[in-house]
């Protein structure tokens, strides 16, 4: 009986190998540097400006009265916009993961409708609604009531910008897991509150603090929606992210580039915080699928 040679096959194998690992190096040597290049330089180039004249310029920049105005409008809009967010999408996660409904399919293409809506036309459409000439503006002027460049209009639009982080980090962890233990701890007459806290929230906790960590960034760092309705008055309405440009355009690089590492370091501390989160969530999903012995 004739036999088939292996040495052909063998020296195939071989080189489909080769053409593996060249093109694995290749890909990993090419996100390296496209990685390098348009994320690590620029973080580099805003720390090395930042500190170009010295520690004593830089702290000097970020105690100006106009910067720390601008940290604190940041911090409080991020503190008013997080909680809404995170109870906005623990309620509708809830809801699309555990009911059916008409028009469910409608409230996750409007939960997801801020991520392909510019943040520019979200602010936009909120100076068309409360502004002076918009459709709620006579009503609100003669009310003396101001949301479009203050405080109000900054948060209304920081909400629209932020308001999916969490739900989409729940819904489909909360639809991966069921409902089995929900309905087991109901029927052991446990209130809705108790199977909240003790059977829903330790299944979701990883997913969601990796929510409420991506909301506050986009919160403190936000630009484009909140340019818009803010009108760049100092001391008042000028989040971190416009206190940067407005530094920048008067040629005040180094408090702009002082103010920008904070917003780096915010990210920075966000990335390692989200990848230990993530971390946590697929050891408890490993747990969980795991068979009870």
């Amino acid at each position: 009986m004739n036999t088939i040679p292996a040495t052909p096959f063998i020296a195939s194998k071989k080189l489909t190998l080769s053409d593996s690992d060249w093109v694995r190096y290749a890909l990993i040597g090419l996100t390296l540097g496209i990685t390098g290049l348009f994320l690590v330089l620029p973080l580099a180039a805003v720390l090395i400006e930042a500190f170009a004249k010295g520690w004593s310029t830089f702290s000097a920049s970020l105690t100006h009265p106009d910067a720390l105005a601008a940290m604190r409008l940041t911090l409080l809009v991020a503190l008013v916009t997080v909680p809404l967010t995170t109870v906005f999408g623990i309620s509708a996660a809830w809801a699309i993961a555990r009911f059916d409904f008409r028009g469910k399919s409608l409230l996750i293409t409007l939960i997801d409708l801020p991520f392909s809506v510019s943040p520019v036309i979200a602010g936009l459409i909120y100076v068309l609604i409360f502004g002076a000439q918009g459709w709620l503006g006579p009503w609100l002027s003669e009310h003396d009531i101001k949301i479009i460049f203050a405080v109000p209009g900054i948060i209304l639009a920081t909400l629209f910008v932020t308001f999916p982080f969490v739900a989409r980090e729940l819904i489909p962890l909360m639809q991966e897991f069921g409902h089995e233990e929900e309905e087991a701890a109901l029927s052991l007459g446990a209130s809705g509150w108790l199977t909240f806290f003790k059977v829903t929230l330790p299944n979701i906790k990883w997913a969601l603090l990796t929510g409420v960590l991506l909301c506050n960034a986009r919160a403190m760092g936000e630009f484009g929606a909140v340019s818009v309705v803010s009108g760049h008055i100092r001391g008042l309405t000028n989040t971190l992210s416009l206190h940067i440009e407005v530094s920048y355009n008067e040629y005040d690089f180094v408090g702009a580039f002082a103010s920008a590492s904070l917003l780096a370091a915010l990210a920075i501390v966000t990335l390692v915080f989200k990848t230990v989160l993530e971390w946590q969530q697929k050891k408890g999903l490993k747990a969980a699928r795991q068979p009870v012995e």
